[in-house]
């Protein structure tokens, strides 16, 4: 059995939340948001920066080319921090404690390039971990098996070794399917017990 040598972070869901739709219901209202999201396809808008287009650039276009919601689709970039947020307090935790410990940790996540600097502007823990593997620089999203491939040979790592945490069946799916170790992260109690379990932290590291 290949021993644990690194821990992978998802970002969205995992370290900070996010829930756009949480956002337009303050903003305009379920009802309306409801509406917007049946008449456009925000997460696929989003997919386009996240594979390394221009993150005003696309929003943008999006509005203009639906003036129906032109005003609220811009609210995606004018407003992104608020989109993303609470941070997941104890989430962070861990992956401080993983690196006192000596852990090298990374991240694994699908985020635009401008998005992504804005983030880390904002927040102070994306600037700790050893690799940030960005799908924007890398020009391809999860859970396309390229990603995972280009995290593999850029550590120097087989799958086996690595212990991955992510939100979505889709992403933890595709990285046991090529050996990795993988978490489908629903909190980060679940979490920190795996962490445990693996050897990494004791529980009061995790605590």
């Amino acid at each position: 059995m290949t021993a644990i040598r690194a821990v992978i972070f998802d970002i969205g869901n995992v370290l900070i939340e996010w829930q756009p739709e949480r956002f337009y219901d303050r903003a305009i209202g379920e009802d309306r948001r409801r509406a917007m999201f049946a008449a456009v396809d925000l997460h696929a808008m989003n997919d386009l920066v996240d594979l390394g287009h221009g993150f005003r650039d696309i929003i943008y276009a999006q509005a203009d080319a639906t003036p129906d919601w032109r005003d609220e689709i811009r609210m995606w970039h004018d407003n992104w921090l608020e989109l993303a947020t609470p941070v997941i307090d104890r989430s962070v935790r861990l992956l401080r404690a993983l690196r006192a410990k000596g852990v090298p940790v990374h991240a694994l996540t699908n985020f635009g390039i401008e998005s992504f600097d804005l983030a880390k502007r904002h927040f102070d823990f994306l600037g700790e971990f050893d690799r940030a593997f960005v799908s924007g620089h890398m020009g391809v999203i999860k859970p396309d098996p390229e990603i995972y491939r280009q995290v593999e040979d850029d550590l120097g790592l087989p799958g086996a070794a690595l212990l991955f945490a992510d939100d979505r069946d889709a992403n933890v799916a595709m990285a046991r399917a090529r050996g990795w170790n993988a978490h489908l992260f629903d909190g980060p109690g679940g979490w920190a017990d795996r962490l445990v379990a693996d050897g990494l932290l004791t529980a009061q590291e995790a605590a």
